[in-house]
């Protein structure tokens, strides 16, 4: 993937690990799982450091040590750890249009099934990049034997599978919901994706942007007696949801507040969920208003990213980086344990004119989001 230059990073630190390791396009957010990013791969890659107990330790070490406290006993006996993977993609064009297994087809090689929701924030995409839509689905009346064609063709350039697919212009503001086994080919809007913590997936296209996407993608979690049995690889999709004839209105997700804001505006915030819907993860966006201090409460812990603005959250300064360089410490992520999330935050925006934006992330086993599950 080509980088989309938007995530804050320093022009000269986008491609900090050498060229040969590609250029960073991610930016992953209160992380216990390990990226899988090939030959080279430093051991934390993916992972979150966190200060804790005045020492600098890996997130998912701490959770090992002390689950309870971080996460709550409930969470911790039911779920066994932070079930999340949340982060910012960045990139200049289009990604090929791929899936994600189920948790069935993924239990064959050893994994979980991989359900994902997308929000665009406003504050990271005041440019689009080059390709602003997202293929997502096929289109009604699309047959098995012509999605098969196309893995047949894979290796004569173009395999024609976005013949058979539908293009959605992406919405800053708004947001989508992709369950395993649909295809889809993000754009080059700045993406805010809480999902499952798993890298399980197949690539259905061959040919991006110019780029051949080798094989061995399509494969890469496929047992190898099914790797050139094509109606296997077909069959890995959710046939009845890739060809929904009202895939928009199915999984198109617009933000929901979580007060009215007419209760919340007058204490100088509002709060609305970004994700919901499923019981894998939820996200909230929470704006505070410019010289004003507030109190918010949370039925589960969060890790939380700012998007704008500055202040103190519950004690700590924080702040939206203009610039970051690769390794610095930053002051616009923080985790939250589900004891302080109760409790309560309080936090104070410090600028005369500007708000305060925070995007928080919850894992699996938040009350709060039940209500919102589909049926």
């Amino acid at each position: 993937m080509i980088p989309g230059g938007r995530l804050k990073l320093h022009s000269d630190d986008l491609y900090a690990l050498g060229a040969h390791r590609g250029g960073i396009n991610e930016r992953w957010f209160s992380s216990t799982t390990n990226a899988s990013n090939g030959p080279g791969t430093p051991a934390d890659e993916g992972l979150s450091y966190i200060r804790y107990n005045g020492q600098r330790i890996l997130l998912k070490d701490a959770v090992r040590e002390d689950g309870a406290q971080l996460l709550g006993s409930t969470v911790m006996s039911r779920y066994g750890g932070w079930n999340l993977l949340c982060k910012f993609f960045d990139n200049l064009g289009p990604i090929p249009h791929h899936m994600h297994q189920n948790d069935e087809v993924a239990a064959t090689t050893g994994q979980r099934g991989k359900p994902e929701a997308y929000y665009f924030p406003p504050q990271y995409n005041l440019k689009q990049n080059n390709f602003p839509y997202t293929f997502m689905g096929l289109e009604p009346g699309t047959t098995k034997a012509a999605v098969r064609q196309c893995l047949a063709d894979w290796n004569k350039g173009d395999n024609g599978i976005l013949l058979h697919a539908r293009a959605y212009l992406l919405e800053p503001g708004a947001g989508w919901q992709i369950d395993p086994g649909v295809l889809h080919a993000p754009g080059s809007l700045v993406t805010y994706e809480p999902q499952v913590n798993s890298d399980v997936f197949s690539m259905f296209q061959s040919l991006v942007d110019g780029r051949v996407v080798d094989r061995a993608l399509l494969v890469k979690d496929v047992l190898p007696q099914y790797h050139d049995d094509l109606d296997y690889l077909v069959e890995m999709l959710d046939w009845e949801a890739n060809v929904n004839p009202e895939f928009g209105k199915s999984n198109k997700v617009f933000p929901k507040p979580v007060k009215p804001f007419e209760e919340t505006e007058p204490d100088g915030y509002r709060e609305k969920w970004v994700t919901y819907g499923t019981p894998h993860y939820s996200a909230k966006e929470l704006t505070v208003r410019p010289k004003r201090t507030i109190t918010i409460k949370d039925a589960a812990a969060y890790g939380l990213i700012l998007t704008q603005g500055h202040g103190t959250f519950g004690g700590h300064a924080v702040s939206t980086p203009s610039m970051i360089r690769f390794g610095e410490m930053t002051e616009d992520e923080l985790f939250v344990t589900s004891a302080a999330a109760e409790e309560g935050i309080r936090i104070q925006n410090l600028s005369e004119t500007e708000p305060l934006v925070i995007l928080k992330h919850f894992g699996p086993g938040n009350p709060e989001a039940a209500p919102l599950l589909k049926s």
